[in-house]
């Protein structure tokens, strides 16, 4: 009996020793499973803290229904600049793919929170009249052990493509911004350019008659000409522009077809009263950016693999077996078994060292993050100032002082004093001035969109546009 109780002790240990392993492993990877939103309500939740708009996932046919209605709804009137935001946030195909990163990260969180498959062995061995069977059942011990820091390199992988996403979303929605700004702009400039092609018109047209009756030389009636040209070429620019950004900003909201005849407001919003005061717009940037923030986690998830790295140098195959054995000759054998790597060869420093490389890498990448949000956030900041001087100082002298400068020429025109091609010429010069008032405001607005995506992400900025090269051949044709 007692040989017996020593026999069985070991095969008992064995048994216990498995099913604690994977009571254990169960216990950490039982709530492992996806999300119903596939982990988009972080993202949504930034989205609107950030913008205050919404984000859906069309990720079925009734989600894509509400969204075709929803942009349906907002394309009935003219679109202003937080309608075209909105579109783009639900109807830009590229953000829709965008999203699916989600759903790939949190497939490889869930899988990396699974248990590793077992293993089931079977041989069937004869020797002469003996036939043997082996049946073996075997867990890789390396990856249970491993399991909650693998874990938790995943989740924090996860997080980082989160806010990656976020990121992804919040430069889309300033695209559409600046897109629209750009669109309606260019649409107002149309306008204008076609006042100076008509003023143009009428006094290429007079200076003809004219001529005909002998009251006007051939070099003055070949200077309304030319005024008649450049202002006809201008149109001809500024019409390009306008088709060009509007079809930018179609791209940017994801439309086509009949969805692609949208209207837009016929101006810009005015200019505030007084522009923004950041004081502190570098700490706002490194406390809001969302780049700097996913440096950050990609440090800290670099952090964690050099630790498990680190832990498991040494070992890359650990498993548990139990075995099963019988025989038509012999007793059953049962028992376990235990396979381990040896690190004869292969001590794992080439593996500690790719990783410690990979982490310094990481720690300056983040470094390098908070420098670049630090100065974009001040170039984006001293640009808005900027442009909202230049605009109010359109809007308060340039445009006024033309105006009375046309309302004096208008009296002295009544007058006598003047003719009608001095006249005509002052209203070109009027309507010049009106279109750079367009453009300072429209870079005043595209810098406040820029501004904006400085704070929260990674801006694309440019050089101020200046005056389109509608506005300079208006401009040039004025003088």
């Amino acid at each position: 009996m007692a040989r017996t109780a020593n026999r069985s002790a070991p095969r008992l240990q064995a048994r216990r020793l498995v099913a604690t392993a994977l009571a254990a492993a169960a216990l950490l990877a039982g709530c492992a499973s996806p999300s119903p939103d596939g982990g988009l309500a972080p993202v949504q939740q930034v989205v609107k803290q950030r913008i205050d708009k919404d984000l859906v996932w069309s990720r079925t046919g009734d989600e894509q229904q509400r969204i075709d209605q929803r942009v349906s709804e907002l394309l009935q009137r003219p679109l202003s600049v937080d309608d075209a935001v909105q579109v783009a946030l639900l109807h830009n195909q590229g953000l829709q793919a965008q999203l699916f990163e989600l759903g790939i990260g949190e497939a490889e969180l869930v899988q990396a929170s699974r248990l590793p498959n077992p293993g089931f062995g079977f041989a069937r061995l004869t020797r002469g009249s003996e036939v043997e069977i082996e049946r073996s059942f075997h867990v890789s011990l390396a990856r249970l052990i491993a399991l909650p820091a693998l874990q938790r390199v995943e989740a924090q992988r996860f997080a980082q493509t989160q806010a990656n996403v976020a990121g992804a979303v919040l430069m889309v929605a300033a695209d559409a911004r600046k897109a629209w700004i750009q669109a309606v702009a260019a649409q107002e400039s149309v306008r204008y350019a076609q006042q100076v092609m008509a003023a143009a018109e009428a006094s290429a047209e007079l200076a003809r008659r004219m001529a005909q009756v002998g009251n006007f030389n051939k070099l003055q009636q070949a200077r309304e000409q030319a005024f008649y040209a450049d202002a006809a070429l201008g149109l001809a620019r500024a019409q390009h522009v306008q088709r060009a950004t509007r079809e930018r900003l179609t791209r940017t909201m994801g439309l086509w077809g009949e969805t692609a005849n949208y209207r837009l407001p016929e101006r810009l919003p005015d200019l505030p009263a007084t522009p923004n005061e950041l004081p502190d717009v570098e700490r706002t940037a490194i406390a809001q950016r969302l780049d700097v923030e996913g440096a950050r986690l990609a440090t800290q998830q670099t952090a964690h693999s050099l630790g498990l790295t680190r832990t498991t140098r040494f070992i890359n195959v650990f498993e548990l077996g139990y075995q099963h054995n019988t025989s038509n000759e012999e007793p059953t054998q049962r028992g376990w078994e235990v396979t381990l790597e040896l690190p004869l060869f292969d001590w794992g420093q080439a593996r500690v060292a790719r990783a410690e490389s990979v982490y310094m890498q990481s720690l300056q990448r983040a470094a390098a993050a908070a420098i670049n949000a630090r100065s974009e956030a001040r170039e984006a900041y001293g640009a808005y100032r900027s442009a909202w001087d230049i605009a109010r100082h359109h809007r308060d002298e340039i445009v006024p002082l033309r105006r009375r400068i046309s309302e004096e020429n208008v009296l002295r025109y009544n007058g006598m004093l003047i003719g009608v091609f001095e006249l005509l010429a002052d209203a070109r010069a009027q309507i010049a001035s009106v279109q750079a008032a367009i453009d300072a405001l429209r870079d005043f607005w595209l810098a406040q969109a820029d501004l904006d995506a400085a704070l929260i992400g990674k801006p694309n900025l440019l050089a101020p546009a200046g005056a389109t090269a509608a506005s300079a051949d208006t401009g040039a044709a004025a003088h």
